[in-house]
């Protein structure tokens, strides 16, 4: 994923969110319906979300120094883990609450405001339908052949699935809010806006749940892509050297990946010509993998397996 990508969608989903978070809080004044303020509330905590991917985008732009000699790459992850957070607190648990006291104590939307609340969940989905094209499209540049599940569990960049996952939970979440405020106007029950509410929790719940186990597997660190470790493992062998014997690798943020491997090479190589067809090996791996920007190769000499 390009950077530029993924700060394009965010840019995208933080200026509909700010939208849509205003008219919601509006139309919750008009009505007291608890689909808006669970809504209002959403789009605010999205908001916050986008805000802290950019922050964390900033940090991690940052130059490797002393203390930190591998750079602050992954602090586009904690960033993308905070957001989890933000998303499971703010929105999902914020919305059971309304929801249950909702159902407790239902209040059917009255007064001649009751048209404000449709009217500003169909402009919401208008505005939240656009942020997700943006994201689809910049996703689409990178997914290949992925699924979108595939892309989600797999994308080593978090901005990209970050923002496609909160904006379907939106999209699903206004759908659910639709759904509770109009069988409230149909049928004078408050408690069909309070099961909107609680489904919205729900729902930004599990979203929350699934970006913050995929971001704490991305913070521990992943390894790069099948695809790459075969590309990298090929790029290796080449004129003194002879075979891989073991290698690893290690996403050190979205953009930089760290290779450490034990290289197989002649007996009979000189350490000038070893030190030679390593620095080949770094240049090859460099050329098929733009992201290994950290390489440490072992030179090592394959020996017959003892027979028992």
């Amino acid at each position: 994923m390009s950077t530029e990508g993924g700060t394009r969608a965010i840019i995208a989903a933080l200026a509909a969110n700010l939208g849509i978070a205003v008219t919601k809080f509006v139309a919750f004044l008009l009505t007291q319906s608890s689909s808006m303020l669970a809504e209002s509330i959403h789009s605010v905590a999205d908001s916050g979300n986008q805000l802290l991917l950019l922050i964390g985008g900033r940090r991690a732009a940052r130059v490797a120094d002393e203390e930190h000699p591998f750079g602050y790459g992954r602090q586009r992850y904690v960033y993308a883990f905070l957001v989890s957070i933000v998303l499971f607190s703010v929105g999902g648990l914020f919305a059971i609450y309304e929801g249950v006291h909702k159902w407790q104590h239902p209040e059917p939307i009255e007064g001649r405001w009751w048209w404000v609340p449709l009217v500003v969940l169909l402009v919401a989905i208008a505005l939240e339908a656009y942020s997700f094209r943006t994201a689809v499209v910049e996703s689409n540049r990178t997914r290949g052949s992925r699924s979108w599940v595939e892309y989600v569990r797999t994308a080593k960049a978090p901005e990209l699935p970050v923002v496609l996952l909160e904006d379907s939970a939106a999209l699903l979440g206004l759908v659910f809010a639709l759904f509770g405020v109009s069988l409230t106007l149909v049928t004078g029950n408050g408690r069909w806006d309070a099961a909107g509410t609680l489904l919205i929790g729900l729902l930004l719940v599990a979203v929350a749940i699934v970006l913050g186990l995929e971001m704490n597997s991305l913070i521990i660190g992943e390894a790069a892509s099948t695809d790459s470790v075969a590309r990298i493992r090929e790029a290796l062998v080449g004129g003194a050297v002879q075979s891989v014997i073991h290698m690893r690798t290690m996403h050190l943020g979205p953009e930089e990946l760290l290779v450490a491997a034990k290289i197989a090479v002649h007996a009979s190589e000189s350490a000038a010509d070893v030190a030679a067809a390593i620095d080949e090996a770094e240049r090859r791996v460099r050329a098929v993998e733009p992201f290994a920007r950290v390489i440490y190769l072992e030179p090592d000499i394959r020996r017959p397996v003892p027979q028992d």
